[in-house]
């Protein structure tokens, strides 16, 4: 598999025209107004992007991986909003119903998702982010279901999804061994999402607590068995690291695009700012840092493809691409200097703004360097028994 193929090219050719005639051109509004982009949902969905994920038998469009990657990276590069909206719905809401749910399960949630109806993931909590063993939310089993209590916290599209996958403590085995994982839906007595959060960046996209008092869960309704919840989500994550990596690294081409455009167009003492070393040498940089991120995202997207172990690579690539994309956009700010700044023509500020979580949602740097880490330990400890063994 080879992503300069002509078949990925052709692919992120459609997808950025979609992108720059659907979502360029409402933005800038979205963040201004902290507006979610209800009228996008069809249309979206219509072309495939909300079922990316999932295979036709379902209702989804059956993307690989890499083209998922690609179209995260594309819908990024003009609205980080946006990215984020189809890059949760599809990693964390619809995933892990399509890996772990039962065939009913399914083709209850599944067709409607893809249809436009959003799927929110609910794992963070405000005692449980990167301890995500933490969990406080509470079911308990009765005789016709279960019954659920608790809160979580940062829920991309908790407010406009239909349905949510959640966590909850269903023992109280220690750590994450006693947590499920059940399917709700809005609508729901006791199911009520809350207030919108006001964000510094991607104010676009809807992001709210889901709070859960007595919500009557059918049993149905729980995904997969009692006490792999904790697993199932981080399997779920493992993937979602590949949407986040591609997410930051459309922000940073979209910071390299308008920087690119301010310096050739903008000319100091009849010298285009394009062709002066300080400028140019951070042009530069910032095309070969992104360079390397696609590298990294890419892989880990085709090793997921070929059914590779690729935990590590995903957190390689969500790591770097995320520290990339707020290099590029500090690097556009300073070279557009007081135009970087100001709500306008450049988008550099935005950019900025929305960036950052990328290094925070779904696994902080840290965490990504506690997951490579451990890993690189694991394969040298491995390697070292073979030696010894051998």
């Amino acid at each position: 598999m080879n992503y300069w193929d002509s078949k990925y090219q052709e692919f992120r050719e459609k997808v950025r025209d979609f992108a720059l005639k659907h979502v360029a051109p409402l933005a800038a509004e979205l963040d201004e107004q902290q507006r979610f982009p209800r009228e996008l949902m069809k249309p979206l969905a219509d072309e495939g992007y909300l079922g990316m994920v999932v295979s036709k038998k379902y209702g989804g469009s059956g993307f690989e991986t890499l083209e998922y990657a690609i179209a995260v990276e594309e819908f990024s590069r003009v609205c980080g909003s946006t990215g984020i909206t189809i890059a949760a719905h599809n990693s964390l809401g619809l995933w892990p119903i399509y890996a772990f749910g039962t065939e009913e399960q399914k083709r209850n949630y599944l067709p409607r998702g893809c249809a436009g109806e959003l799927v929110a993931f609910g794992l963070t909590e405000p005692g449980a982010g990167s301890d995500a063993g933490g969990t406080k939310t509470r079911a308990e089993l009765k005789d016709d279901g279960w019954v659920l209590n608790g809160s979580k916290c940062w829920i991309t599209s908790a407010s406009e999804c239909f349905a949510s996958v959640v966590t909850a403590k269903t023992s109280d085995e220690p750590g994450s061994h006693g947590i499920s994982s059940f399917i709700l839906e809005k609508g729901w007595p006791g199911f009520e999402s809350g207030k919108k959060e006001n964000k510094l960046g991607l104010r676009g996209s809807d992001t709210a607590f889901l709070h859960f008092s007595d919500v009557k869960v059918p049993l149905e309704n729980q995904l997969g068995e009692t006490g792999e919840g904790f697993k199932q989500f981080m399997k779920t994550l493992d993937g979602g690291r590949i949407s986040i990596g591609a997410m930051a690294l459309g922000l940073g081409q979209g910071a390299l695009d308008c920087a690119l455009k301010y310096a050739v167009e903008n000319e100091t003492s009849e010298l285009p700012l394009s062709k002066r070393q300080g400028v140019a040498f951070q042009l530069a940089d910032m095309e070969t840092e992104l360079e390397a991120a696609r590298g990294l995202v890419y892989r880990a997207a085709m090793m997921k493809d070929e059914g590779i172990p690729f935990s590590a690579n995903s957190a390689h690539a969500k790591l770097f691409a995320s520290e990339v994309g707020t290099r590029c956009a500090a690097k556009a700010i300073g070279i557009l200097e007081t135009g970087g700044v100001r709500v306008g023509e450049y988008p550099a500020e935005r950019i900025w703004r929305d960036v950052k979580l990328c290094e925070i949602g779904e696994g902080t740097s840290e965490i990504q360097r506690i997951v490579i880490s451990r890993n690189l330990v694991k394969s040298y400890q491995t390697a070292l028994g073979d030696s010894n063994g051998a």
